[in-house]
Order: structure tokens, then C-alpha cells, then sequence
């Protein structure tokens, strides 16, 4: 979350008292029809009330009554390769930006980028869906919610990720095999089946829907945005009140 800083609060203060001392001014002079006595009561009452402005405000941001702290969430999304969920995941990011809380995108390239050597086995899947729950963990922990991207295909690895992290949404982005080959402009789908790609999800490897998804996006009836802003609703709802 942001803090005030104490330059914001005088800027603040200062735009406040141009309105506030103004409004003085022409009051005493409409009372006591004195210019000078309207200059000098205006001038004498800025200088104390920005003063007092400023210690009001940093008073009240030591009082912690009134405030409620956002819980960290974390956004996962599921669904096979190219059912649209990087697509879908980037507006809903840039949507709860808007919110200014601390929250952070997460997609699973980026990852593979930073550790080439992960696999593509089961066993090598769910170690690495490991890690990233401890890096969600550690995020959390300094109250940073997440939106993470993986097709994370076995029931067993997204269950792990539920039981490590808080606040888990899990969003399966639905979308028929063929759906997912026609978007498919990368051309991995024609190398799976091909035999140059092993592993694959959807065509030489499984992958397993999920059956307890608290959002599902049916991304061959729903547009992207369409789906992003029922992400985005359920989230405003839920924890961001």
C-alpha cells in the first residue's frame, strides 16, 4: 500500500488554504468592508491553519482505527495452451492496477525463462508448481497479491498450490482442443502432434479439469474482455471491498 509522504500532505494543505483563505477574506470584507483587516485576517489564519492542517494529518495517520487491510489473493489461472489465459490474465492485472494495491503478475514464461532447465514431466510439473507457491508465499507475506499464469495440468499440483498460498482463485479457462488449435500461432499443437514436442497438454499428455475452479471462463462463447470483467467483478467483491 502507498504512504503519504509529508511533500503531499503541505501541496495538499497549501491548495486547500488558497480556497478556505479566500472564502476569509471576502467574508471580513463583507462584514467590516476593510481590505486591510481582510488581507491581514486571511494572511494570519493560513499560516496557522496549514500548520494545523499538517499535524491533523500526520495525527491521524498514526491511528490505525478505520482502516481494513487488503488481504493478498492470488489469481490462478488454468486451462490448456492458448485457451486464452495469458490474454485474459493481462486485463485483469491492468484492471486491478487501477485499485493501487500491491499486486503483481506472474506468468509461466517469464518463469521458464529465469530456470531453463524445468522439465516437462509430471514429476518435474509439480516440483516446479513447488516453487512458485513459495514465491507466491513469500509475496503474500510482504501483503502482495499475485496473477499467475499456468496450464498447470494435474489436479495434484494445483491442490498444492491451494494449500500453500491464501486466498487462492482458481480461474479455469475453458476452451475446446480445436479451439485452442485454430489460436495456435506459435504452431506447438502442429509440433506436439508431430512427435516434436513431448509432454504436451491436450494432445500427448493430459490435462486434467478442474472440478472445485471458483471462476470458469468459457473462452469459446466469452469474448476476453467479457471474461476479464467477471474476473475482475468476483475479485472487487470478494477482497477488494
Amino acid at each position: 500500500m502507498y504512504r503519504e509522504t509529508n511533500q503531499r500532505s503541505i501541496v495538499k494543505g497549501i491548495s486547500w488554504r488558497v480556497v478556505a483563505t479566500t472564502t476569509t477574506i471576502l467574508i471580513v470584507y463583507f462584514f467590516f468592508d476593510r481590505l486591510d483587516l481582510a488581507i491581514a485576517a486571511g494572511l494570519i489564519e493560513t499560516v496557522l491553519k496549514v500548520a494545523l492542517y499538517w499535524g491533523h494529518e500526520k495525527i491521524w495517520q498514526r491511528i490505525h482505527w478505520g482502516k481494513k487491510k487488503i488481504d493478498p489473493f492470488n489469481l490462478w489461472f488454468t486451462g490448456l495452451p492458448l485457451s486464452g489465459k495469458t490474454t485474459i490474465a493481462d486485463k485483469v492485472y491492468t484492471e486491478l492496477e487501477k485499485l493501487h494495491i500491491p499486486i503483481e503478475r506472474i506468468d509461466s514464461k517469464d518463469i521458464r525463462d529465469l530456470i531453463p532447465d524445468i522439465g516437462y514431466t509430471r514429476e518435474d510439473r509439480n516440483r516446479h508448481m513447488h516453487r512458485i507457491g513459495f514465491l507466491i508465499q513469500r509475496l503474500q507475506k510482504n501483503s502482495i497479491s499475485t496473477v499467475a499464469t499456468f496450464v498447470s495440468p494435474y489436479t495434484e499440483s494445483r491442490k498444492a498450490i491451494r494449500e500453500m498460498v491464501k486466498n487462492n482463485i482458481v480461474i479455469y479457462v475453458k476452451a475446446d482442443i480445436e479451439t485452442c488449435k485454430s489460436r495456435d500461432y506459435k504452431g506447438v499443437y502442429d509440433r506436439a502432434m508431430k512427435g516434436e514436442l513431448k509432454n504436451f497438454s491436450g494432445i500427448n499428455d493430459v490435462y486434467e479439469e478442474p472440478q472445485h475452479a471458483e471462476i470458469t471462463v468459457d473462452t469459446n462463447k466469452l469474448s476476453a474482455d467479457e471474461a476479464a470483467e467477471i474476473i475482475a467483478k468476483y475479485v472487487k467483491k470478494h477482497y477488494v471491498k
